[in-house]
């Protein structure tokens, strides 16, 4: 018993040494191929499962723009421009000094000047937005231009038409005759694009046709100084000299911008109008050659913090009513000076630039509500929209008086700049001097401004607008309405 034992505990320990031998072979064969497997560690594990996730809601980065750019090269147009500069006056070929020259200036008289003129030749990029040869770019590119050539991407050249241009938006449309329909670009929704969303532009910079680029939306509804209407898309997109007037397309091939301006001093940094301008103003500019716009009659402002505190205003949304132009839409509705447009027709308004572009756009002599904020209550107005004719400037002068107690030197109209007004009563004081570092020079007032009201009271002469001061609620701010060029705004001196 005791031996069959021991025999059992032979064979046994026998057979797990040789299990156990097998196991160590096994272990070696596989660190021995290690090296040709793919071990993903903790870290990259996380990497792959992030991917897998991404790529069920779409792909972070494009794998290439060939396609699409292949597809879309058809309809973008290089355009040539040639203009006739005038650069000043040229004297003829002059006479011979001395008595022969003499002779011939007392016979013929003095050689007329003629004027000196060149030949200057630019180049921008377009792209056609109907089969029918139209052609949507920047209006700087062809304003002034005598001859225009348009270059398709293969090669076939047309002389092309300006049949609109509406150099506020810097926009322009032109029409070529082409022998057969042409690809046309689809115009997108440029309200849809999201900071981040991946965009490509394709233009001729330098005279290099037919180049691509891409990047992303930098950012949006950027305000460049470029006009009343300024909305840019920004992106980092390559945009060159050249590149102007070309096409900005989205990932599914539609149009989203036209490229307009860059910073030299920049890198990565472009500017493209929102589709969404061009598009209610393309049937105008094909219709009649410029765009008709709404105009209310107000003369608007961004409603700051301090503005707001001033106005007692808690809504810190809407554009404040600076002033209101006399006969205007706005005054026929009732609208003041001091209000602040929070509605119009319907849409919320966040600031000036939104009520510009939603009263551009609106239809002359249509009535729509107007919700303005008064004295901290709403009020809505139906307000008849007209016409808006070109504006003019009013002049400005200039006189050194001594400064108030604000910084602010005060001066009565004189009879002068009253006719220009075209009111019998005086309207306003003139801003005379604004002393360097005080509370007017801190807020914006300059000299030459008028000063139309003091915290909301009108004044028409010095004395008037000293006592109004002089009884304000509060001695530490002062709310002041200033006419300035095209128009008047608030604005709030604080001690």
């Amino acid at each position: 018993m005791l031996n069959a034992r021991k025999v059992w505990v032979g064979k046994g320990w026998r057979g797990k040494a040789t299990l156990f031998g097998i196991a160590i072979s096994f272990l070696f064969v596989v660190l021995l191929m290690a090296p040709s497997f793919h071990w993903p560690g903790v870290s990259e594990a996380r990497a792959l499962g992030n991917v897998s996730q991404v790529s069920a809601t779409g792909p972070l980065i494009p794998e290439t723009f060939a396609d699409l750019a292949q597809r879309l090269e058809p309809t973008v147009v290089n355009i040539r421009v040639t203009k006739i500069e005038k650069t000043g006056f040229r004297q003829g070929i002059p006479f011979p000094e001395g008595p022969q020259g003499e002779f011939f200036r007392r016979f013929f008289g003095e050689r007329p000047q003629r004027p000196e003129t060149f030949r200057m030749r630019g180049a921008g990029s377009g792209v056609i937005f109907d089969s029918q040869g139209h052609i949507l770019t920047n209006n700087h590119v062809v304003e002034g231009a005598q001859e225009v050539v348009v270059t398709l991407a293969d090669k076939q050249e047309y002389k092309a038409t300006i049949i609109g241009r509406d150099p506020k938006t810097d926009l322009a449309v032109l029409k070529i005759d082409a022998r057969e329909p042409l690809s046309s670009a689809t115009l997108g929704n440029s309200d849809q694009l999201r900071v981040g969303d991946w965009v490509m532009a394709i233009g001729n910079p330098f005279g290099l046709s037919n180049t691509v680029t891409s990047g992303i939306v930098s950012a949006k509804g950027r305000i460049i100084g470029a006009g009343p209407y300024d909305d840019f898309i920004q992106t980092d997109a390559s945009i060159n000299p050249g590149n102007s007037g070309g096409p900005l397309f989205n990932l599914k091939g539609e149009v989203v911008g036209i490229n307009t301006a860059i910073v030299p001093q920049g890198q990565g940094i472009g500017f493209a109008i929102p589709v969404n301008v061009a598009k209610p103003l393309i049937p105008q500019l094909v219709a009649k050659g410029k765009v008709t716009r709404g105009y209310l009659g107000v003369s608007i402002q961004p409603l700051t913090a301090e503005l707001a505190k001033a106005l007692k205003v808690e809504k810190k949304k809407g554009t404040l009513v600076g002033d209101v132009m006399p006969e205007s839409p706005a005054a026929k509705a009732g609208i003041q000076a001091g209000d602040v447009i929070v509605s119009f027709n319907k849409k919320s308004i966040e600031g000036p630039r939104e009520l510009s572009s939603v009263v551009a756009n609106t239809p002359i002599g249509s009535e729509v509500p107007v919700t303005v904020l008064r004295d901290g209550r709403e009020k809505t107005v139906a307000v008849k929209i007209a016409k808006l004719e070109s504006d003019q400037n009013p002049s400005q002068e200039k006189s050194n008086p001594p400064e108030g107690k604000w910084g602010l030197g005060l001066k009565d109209m004189n009879p002068g700049r009253q006719k220009e007004s075209n009111s019998k009563r005086p309207q306003g004081v003139v801003v005379a001097s604004v002393q360097p570092g005080s509370p007017a020079d801190l807020a914006g007032v300059h000299v030459g401004d008028i000063v139309l009201s003091v915290n909301r009271h009108r004044v028409s002469s010095v004395q008037e607008a000293l006592e109004a001061i002089s009884k304000a609620p509060e001695k530490d701010s002062l709310l002041l309405q200033v006419k300035r060029e095209q128009g008047s705004f608030f604005v709030a001196l604080a001690k």
